[in-house]
């Protein structure tokens, strides 16, 4: 006769993932901002990214590690079928397994800089709804000031230390977003974003269908609640459209400390433009994991980052 078994808490689900072949964890999560916001936690000991995802039936924090040619991700409680589903596309979304090896080659091609490294896929998030919301607190502030409103909006505004849906955002006090969260003018902007999520106002496939031309996507963003030339251009490479540079001051300073570029801002964002122009499609990658690399120059691979010291702590200043 078989032991009876313990009562407790019933085990979490643990799944199997195929990346894309050449995918490499540590590389891929640490190629973008956001893998040091909240939600987000990448461990520097044991190189495995951390999050909670919210789900059908709740929130639920997963560990996601690497083993040879698979993924693991383990969840603190058991998932449903329909869950399942649910967080496979999540995570395949944070990590752009559709981006396959075909695509890293023609990346490649066209800017044989990053062949070796393997460097092709930059980070985001598990939906667009957290990607725009992120790319809205990065805009006009400086970087400790993103991660901060970023923790403040998972801890006031989410659940169970999710990232705020745009249903539960929506219902939100603009004066809980201000002072809680310390989100300043971008309040009452975030909860008209997050209406038009959550009334489906936001045609999410017509945003990533390669059918749509990027001028269309450009102009659309632009037309959004505080979404400007920059913040457009940036959502736009979170959807997969790398053929525009997202230009802001950091971009600025780039151009001037590291291409050598003389003369105003208008001149060297002209510059700019015309120095990505070769790399088409790809302009945003190119200038993105250049500008990565002079980071990692000055403050260590980005995998050995600790989401609450030497990330949170960049500021312009720091790298000139």
């Amino acid at each position: 006769m078989a032991p009876p078994r313990k009562a407790g808490k019933p085990a979490g689900t643990r799944l199997t993932l195929r990346p894309p072949a050449g995918f490499d964890l540590a590389r891929d999560v640490c190629s973008y901002g956001y893998f040091v916001l909240a939600p987000n936690h990448w461990s520097v000991r044991d190189h495995t990214l951390t999050r909670t995802l919210h789900l059908d039936e709740g929130p639920t924090t997963c560990i996601i590690s690497q083993s040879g040619d698979r993924l693991a991700a383990r969840f603190d409680r058991a998932l449903s079928r329909i869950e399942q589903t649910t967080a496979r596309a999540q995570i395949a979304r944070m990590l752009r397994f559709d981006e396959d090896e075909a695509q890293a080659r023609a990346f490649h091609r066209v800017d044989k800089r990053w062949k070796r490294s393997g460097r092709a896929r930059l980070f985001r998030s598990p939906t667009l709804f957290e990607d725009v919301v992120k790319t809205v607190t990065s805009c006009n502030v400086a970087w400790p000031s993103t991660v901060n409103m970023n923790a403040q909006l998972c801890r006031h505004v989410g659940v169970g230390g999710a990232f705020p849906t745009a249903q539960k955002m929506a219902r939100t006090r603009a004066g809980t977003l201000r002072g809680r969260c310390r989100v300043g003018y971008r309040d009452q902007r975030l909860i008209d974003l997050a209406r038009l999520f959550a009334r489906g106002q936001i045609d999410e496939p017509w945003l990533e269908s390669p059918d749509t031309p990027d001028d269309d996507v450009f102009e659309f963003l632009k037309s959004l609640p505080g979404i400007g030339p920059y913040a457009a251009g940036n959502i736009m490479q979170l959807l997969g459209r790398y053929s525009r540079l997202a230009i802001d001051t950091e971009t600025v300073r780039h151009g001037k400390a590291v291409l050598g570029m003389t003369g105003t801002e208008r001149q060297i964002t002209k510059k700019l433009e015309a120095h990505y122009e070769p790399f088409g499609e790809f302009k945003f990658k190119s200038y993105w994991f250049e500008l990565w690399r002079f980071y990692e120059q000055k403050k260590g691979p980005a995998h050995t980052w600790d989401r609450d010291t030497t990330a949170k702590t960049f500021t312009a200043a720091q790298l000139q």
